[in-house]
């Protein structure tokens, strides 16, 4: 029997054993009662009064944006954040009603499906406004849209200059009222503050111009994970976490970080085990010879689930415990490891590349950090060729 957790409610499946596909070895194992805390955690870092959307754009940084978003949802957020139209169709599609915001623009053939699955569009375009207009004089819907305006990310985003014209445009539309303005910050860790006010500051001048238009607009919102942590200034009235939903917080001053922890663990299976002498050349390009006799195991995980080719000959992986190395190159499917020093290691062990195993830890941000990236793309890189499942386990300690 297959059992998934999506939110409270268990969804359970009986495949026809005479058809059941076999479970593919290399799997993600995402807790949901870890996510849940780190939700918490934020709204107690925010107080009652402001809205949280959660971040789930990118397939939930890899984490599956459809139980992820049930998820949430389960915890009262007020909305969700994806970059693009189809992302916000398919969780419509999963039966999701909660608002749903669309952060990284749309192109005119995006409108009727913006329409029809009721997604609320961030808007920073005279000709995105002309298409709304268009396609709803076909109908007697409306739509309610987020102003962007860009106070220093040089991105998506109106100038100050564009700000009133966009404004007044909108305004003559009487099926588009203007629900938002947001903004983006420019850092995702604010180890240096200092642009980050001076976004604040045109954010705020911002607003002061639209009172002055007589616009009353309810939601502002341009806090990151970051800025949750660090710049209550930038809270407004609506923040928008997302790294550290997935237990991965940027970096914080001494007293503002809170104890998130990670949602997902990547693990596979040793499929191959065998014994060679010293001398022996190890995967393509002959880039690793063996200096002794050496046992080496073979991971079915590779560069098309997202384990990086860059981690030849560099990276480690945790077997019974303990930091085995990579050895040799990085195949599409398979990887290889050094496990020589591992007591008693047979076919079928578990290996984790990402998360806990006994005393030792392989976290994205380590990860990360050796490979010159953000724990951001370790996790996004995950392919949907690895399944995930969810379960409401303990929160890691």
């Amino acid at each position: 029997m297959v059992q998934e957790r999506f939110g409270h409610s268990l969804i359970q499946a009986k495949p026809d054993r005479a058809t059941m596909t076999p479970r593919h070895p290399t799997i993600a194992e995402i807790n949901l009662a870890a996510f849940r805390q780190n939700l918490r955690l934020v709204r107690q870092r925010i107080g009652p009064h402001r809205a949280l959307l959660a971040v789930v754009k990118a397939n939930a940084y890899g984490h599956g944006i459809v139980p992820i978003s049930k998820t949430a949802i389960s915890e009262n957020v007020q909305g969700l954040g994806v970059a693009f139209v189809e992302e916000g169709i398919q969780l419509r599609r999963s039966g999701i009603a909660q608002p749903i915001l669309v952060m990284a623009g749309f192109l005119p053939e995006e409108i009727e499906g913006l329409l029809e699955h009721r997604l609320t569009p961030v808007v920073s375009h005279p000709d995105q406004i002309e298409g709304l207009r268009q396609a709803l004089e076909k109908t007697s819907g409306s739509i309610g849209v987020h102003l962007k305006i860009d106070t220093g990310m040089g991105r998506l985003g109106m100038s100050d200059n564009d700000l009133v014209p966009l404004i007044e445009q909108a305004r003559r539309v009487k099926s588009i009222e203007i629900i938002g303005l947001m903004s983006h910050l420019a850092d995702d860790d604010l180890t240096d503050g200092r642009p980050a006010e001076d976004q604040i500051d045109r954010f705020v001048k911002a607003q002061k111009t639209i009172a002055a238009l007589g616009l009353t607009i309810p939601f502002l919102h341009m806090a990151n994970s970051a800025a949750i942590l660090s710049l209550e200034r930038a809270w407004f009235n609506m923040v928008r976490p997302g790294i550290m939903l997935y237990g991965y917080p940027p970096p914080s001053r001494p007293g503002d970080a809170i104890p998130v922890k990670p949602v997902m663990t990547l693990k596979t299976r040793i499929i191959h085990l065998k014994r060679v002498p010293a001398g022996t050349p190890v995967s393509y390009g002959r880039t690793y010879t063996t200096r002794r006799e050496s046992l080496i195991a073979v991971l079915p995980i590779g560069y098309a689930d997202g384990y990086s080719r860059a981690w030849s000959n560099r990276g480690e992986v945790l077997i019974g415990g303990r930091r085995v190395p990579v050895v040799g190159r990085v195949c599409m499917d398979m990887t290889m490891v050094d496990v020589t020093e591992v007591p008693a290691v047979g076919f079928g062990d578990e290996a984790v590349l990402i998360g806990s195993q006994g005393e030792e830890t392989l976290s994205a941000d380590e990860l990360a950090r050796k490979l010159g990236t953000i724990p951001y793309e370790i996790l996004c890189a995950v392919s949907n060729r690895v399944p995930r499942f969810y379960h409401e386990g303990a929160v890691p300690s």
